[in-house]
């Protein structure tokens, strides 16, 4: 049998999130259909590639070539995928081509062979490929020095675009306007990669892509052609997309298909590949941009876009399938040999979550900083805009009422900030000109003028009666009915019954590909009030065990900070529980780069924004036995008690009591009168009674929202001017909720229960640790499971409160609670009646999937049997993975409010070495054993132990300060190099710039309020920025120093997961 290997892409970061689980999990089924043996790496254990039913064997390790190594000769490898993991996986990939182990084993790689990865990805190569062949690219030189980069800017002029080869998401890309800001970019570019490329800056030019598949036999087709709303300088996932091209005519179009298959065929692609254009809206001039040769995010939004599946195609065509021989498993009536069609328009909106990350910049540009994204469908450009927006959870139900309000309108339009469309509307809604904001934002006319449109439309509801007409035209212009009634100074509610008693009601939809030439059997869906009729009937009526209908499973949306791939992993579970039980299932998602809006997931899939307007809308029109919301995370979970109030039959638990765990009020006054201990609390709604609270327990406080995901308006407060300014902007994020005020505990352990209940009795419960103490958000907190460094009388505590919560709530689904321990003190902080993030590690690591279980609960099949996690034989660690690199200014310290952007785990059989591959497995390597320390006063002498051991073994130290006079007067050698502020030299930019330390540990005394011009904050900068790993928290550095003195530079045994599971069974 032969055996192949795909490399994943590990954790999600800016740059390289879900779409790479999508593109994974397909090629796993293309492959396997096909009968091939398949291997998975990828310690992303949140994904669903990641689950035991996909690849035949999996390895959660590091994307490493140390630990790949093994795997290959272990597996008897034949052939690898590199296509299909993002940037990581390539790059991994060349590693493992040129240190020949790929050779020593005989491994063919699959796909687009290496010499084309190369040519794609080396900037020189990929010019004078194109230069031979006639095709035009952008006037360029590439270097590898700083010296030889100031040598190019001089020959060229300023500004200059650069770009770093083989990066991820423009990754160290950036416009450069002078010698001082060249030498600043090249130096922390060539930190990352060995060459950069410096070329002529083409302002105001658009951007466009091309999607093309390709076969061994050269036959090859533009699956979609996507324009890009921002002129060049704006990264390509960073601005809205609009498909297919809105402002090319057809001449320009068919030249720019034209030279997307010549290069396709130029690079003797095979599979799938990504060409980006940018051309001058003067005369039509082009340039090639840049070009993937691989499954990217713009491949998952084309392949959703049009419903042709890209990476099962791609799959395919690696294997040597011709295009022909392939039938589009969506349609079941084209082949894979046909260009998609599309009678409708998709625009996808970045989502940014800057305002979760203190000090960051707003501003976008070259290098990526979005955390997900959405795909609006509308049959007009200002329909699926608006839709669009509607679903990216900020707040705004479309273009007239964003949240923020915007200072400087000029300044806005004309420099690209996360909120530049909501400055775009707001311009032309106080009567901006279309001629002005072009000049400002060099955005095409076309474009502002459907904004225009769109202000316009809101100015005649502001002005005029509403009326059946009016109304239909606002809705075909996208308008929410909350904004409608926002206008129209009324209520939601209202306009909602207006709206139905006019009979405007939404049509459904399909999308199939062929723009309905053929009939198609395609459940992909969406709603439109362009259209009369539907594309379909509602769902036929089966017997179930509840009632008849199908069941809808609200997913999480937009991927962002607190909300990620591990959301959609429980929807998709749920899914395939529930249909592997016979029931038909609907999912209602927004986000193109999950696995939840594969072609194959569902019955039924609504591509639709997950407000209450959209869910009702559907859910009217379907027949429905029940809706879940409990996997989507906090999106869905908000919607319980709304749904329930309108008749809406909702799985599991009862929404009055989500709401009573949800609002922090009641959950705090339910746990009073179940005698249960949890921090000293108020329900604030005045400041005198803050006042009276800080006075009776003291400072630190912590300040926290009702109804929050991921601690957004969540700090710790720890002198009185930091609370004063605070809470104007916590009221502002949940001015619904009262604010709830408690005593933040200092050096307490934090640990967690994830479970399964049935009817107010816990079938299952599984505890976890964290390593580091409270005060660091759950989600950016490292996790150990089961728990290694916790008294047993602590853990029994811990599940004897857990059952009376989950009696007095009745719960009957998940749930995750979260507790504190000091002193033999257990306090409760919160009660999640829902699936958590760390649903998908806990099934993982225990073998026990807990959504299999919530199914069986919410098709009330009796569960009689109680599940023992404690003692699974084995233990898995999950490390958060952060972006601070992508967020310039921010501050790399983890707090109460959640900042990682995804998450990665490992599982072993010994805690020290599983917690260290973990670490590893985020993307960190220690080069070299030298150490840089900066270490606040109460934190020496407990780190001082384990550093005399590390220096014993051979460790170098660099240290400032006191720091170093305590490591000397310790009798350990150390470099001494003054902090930045002293401005004396040598100081402790130097070691940092020229790579001479391999880790820095940098641990501030108050990590809760930080400066930016603090001495800290400049070395936690200063490591992100040149990509030294940073550890900035007390117990995590203890951990991972001491794994340093075990396991540095010493082989690990790799195991699979199957071998893991058979080990812990035979235990």
């Amino acid at each position: 049998m032969k055996n192949i290997l795909i490399l994943g892409s590990g954790g999600l970061r800016v740059g390289q999130a879900g779409e790479f689980d999508y593109s994974g999990s397909q090629a796993i089924k293309a492959f396997k259909e096909e009968g091939y043996r398949v291997i998975l790496v990828n310690p992303n254990i949140a994904t669903v590639q990641t689950d035991k039913s996909m690849a035949d064997e999996i390895y959660f390790v590091p994307l490493q070539q140390e630990f790949v190594a093994p795997i290959i000769e272990k597996e008897q490898i034949n052939l690898i995928a590199l296509g299909f993991g993002g940037q990581t996986a390539l790059n991994l990939g060349l590693e493992l081509y040129h240190s020949g182990i790929l050779d020593k084993h005989n491994v063919k790689v699959l796909g687009s062979s290496v010499e084309t990865i190369e040519a794609t990805e080396d900037r020189d190569i990929f010019r004078d490929y194109l230069e031979k062949n006639n095709v035009k690219t952008p006037k360029s030189k590439s270097a590898t020095s700083i010296d030889e980069a100031i040598a190019v800017g001089r020959e060229f002029g300023y500004p200059l675009m650069l770009r770093a080869a083989f990066s991820l998401g423009g990754l160290g890309s950036g416009k450069v306007f002078n010698e001082k800001d060249l030498i600043d970019k090249t130096s922390k570019a060539l930190s990352t990669t060995p060459q950069v490329l410096l070329e002529e800056y083409l302002t105001g030019w658009k951007e466009f892509e091309y999607e093309i598949v390709r076969d061994m036999k050269g036959n090859s087709l533009t699956i979609c052609n996507m324009e890009n709303l921002d002129p060049m300088g704006i990264h390509t996932g960073e601005s809205i997309v609009i498909a297919p091209a809105q402002t090319l005519n057809d001449e320009e179009h068919q030249n720019l298909r034209n030279i997307a298959l010549q290069c396709a065929e130029i690079f003797n692609i095979i599979g799938e590949c990504n060409i980006q254009f940018s051309v001058n809206p003067a005369n039509g001039d082009y340039r090639v941009i840049e070009m993937n040769p691989r499954l990217s995010r713009s491949s998952a939004l084309a392949s959703k876009a049009t419903g042709y599946p890209l990476a099962f195609v791609a799959a395919k065509l690696c294997l040597g399938f011709s295009l022909n021989q392939l039938t589009n498993q969506v349609t079941k009536k084209t082949t894979a040999f046909f260009e998609p069609a599309l009678d409708y328009v998709v625009v996808k909106i970045p989502r940014w979550d800057t305002h979760k990350l203190r000090l960051a910049e707003r501003t976008i540009g070259t290098e990526m900083k979005s955390v997900g994204e959405v795909m609006g469908i509308g049959r007009t450009f200002p329909e699926a805009l608006q839709k669009a927006v509607q679903m990216l959870n900020i707040g705004a139900s479309g273009l007239h009422d964003y949240i923020w309000p915007i200072l400087n309108l000029k300044n806005e339009v004309e420099f690209a900030t996360d909120r530049r469309i909501f400055a775009l509307y707001r311009w032309f809604y106080e009567g901006g000109t279309v001629d002005e904001a072009q000049q400002l934002s060099r955005i095409d006319p076309w474009f502002l003028t459907q904004i225009k449109q769109i202000a316009d439309i809101a100015l005649e509801a502001k002005s005029s009666q509403l009326n059946p007409e009016l109304l239909l035209k606002a809705k075909k212009f996208g308008f929410s009915d909350k904004t409608i009634a926002k206008l129209t100074e009324a209520n939601e509610e209202a306009i909602r019954a207006k709206r139905l008693e006019f009979g405007v009601k939404p049509v459904v939809k399909q999308i199939d590909t062929v723009a309905n030439e053929f009939t198609a059997e395609t459940n992909y869906l969406y709603t439109t009030y362009h259209g009369k009729y539907h594309d379909i009937s509602p769902t036929e009526a089966t017997d179930n065990l509840i009632s008849n209908g199908a069941y809808v499973i609200i997913g999480s949306g937009p991927y962002s900070i607190g909300s990620s791939v591990e959301f959609d992993w429980c929807t998709v579970n749920l899914a395939r529980q529930l249909r592997a039980h016979g029931k038909k299932v609907i999912i209602l998602n927004s986000n193109p780069e999950t696995v939840s809006t594969d072609y194959d997931e569902s019955d039924r899939l609504y591509f639709e924004a997950l407000t209450l307007e959209r869910v009702c809308d559907i859910l009217d029109f379907e027949n429905i036995a029940g809706v879940c919301v409990s996997v989507g995370g906090q999106v869905a979970n908000n919607l319980a008690l709304t749904l329930h109030k309108r008749g809406y039959p909702i799985l599991g638990t009862s929404p009055q009591d989500i709401d009573k765990a949800e609002d922090r009020a009641k959950f705090s006054s339910m746990l009073n009168e179940l005698d249960i201990d949890q921090p000293c609390w108020i329900n604030a709604t005045s400041s005198e009674e803050i006042q009276a609270f800080i006075a009776e327990v003291g400072l630190p406080v912590l300040i926290r929202p009702s109804y929050v995901l991921s601690g957004a308006a969540m700090k710790v407060v720890s002198d009185q001017n930091t609370l004063n300014s605070y809470l104007n902007d916590a009221m502002l994020i949940s001015n619904e909720h009262p604010v709830v005020i408690s005593q933040f505990i200092e050096n307490a352990k934090e640990l967690e229960i994830d479970g399964i209940a049935q009817n107010g009795r816990i079938v299952i419960d599984s505890i976890s640790e964290h390593i580091e103490n409270a005060g660091v958000h759950s989600g950016d907190a490292t996790l150990v499971f089961p728990p290694e460094r916790l008294y047993l009388k602590t853990v029994n505590r811990a599940r004897d409160i857990a059952r009376k919560i989950v009696k007095a709530l009745n719960i009957s689904g998940p749930f995750n609670m979260q507790f504190i321990a000091r002193n033999n003190e257990l306090k409760v902080i919160e009660c999640n009646v829902r699936a958590s993030r760390s649903f998908p590690f806990i099934s993982k690591v225990s073998g026990q999937n807990l959504v299999e279980l919530m199914a069986k609960v919410f098709l009330n099949q009796e569960i009689t049997q109680t599940y023992n996690t404690l003692d699974c034989g084995v233990v898995g660690v999950k490390s958060p993975v952060f972006s601070y690199s992508r967020f310039k200014g921010s501050d790399p310290v983890a707090q109460v409010e959640m900042s990682s952007t995804g998450e990665v785990a490992c599982i072993g059989k010994d805690m020290l070495e599983t917690f260290y591959q973990s670490w590893l497995s985020v993307g960190q390597r220690i080069n070299k054993k030298a150490i840089l320390l900066s270490v606040d006063d109460k934190y020496k002498q407990k780190i001082l132990p384990i550093v005399k051991q590390l220096s014993d073994q051979g460790w170098q130290f660099v240290a400032t300060g006191s720091t170093h006079d305590m490591l000397v007067e310790s009798g350990i050698q150390s470099k001494f190099v003054f902090k930045l502020s002293e401005q004396v030299e040598p100081n402790i930019e130097r070691p940092i710039i020229n790579k001479e330390v391999g880790l820095i540990i940098n641990l501030p005394g108050d990590s809760f309020n930080t400066s930016q011009h603090s001495d800290g904050f400049k070395i936690r900068r200063l490591a992100i920025d040149y990509h030294i790993p940073l550890v900035t928290n007390f117990q995590l550095s203890e951990m991972l120093l001491e794994s340093l003195t075990v396991l540095f530079d010493k082989p690990m045994t790799v195991y699979s997961y199957n071998e893991l599971l058979k080990g812990a069974n035979n235990a």
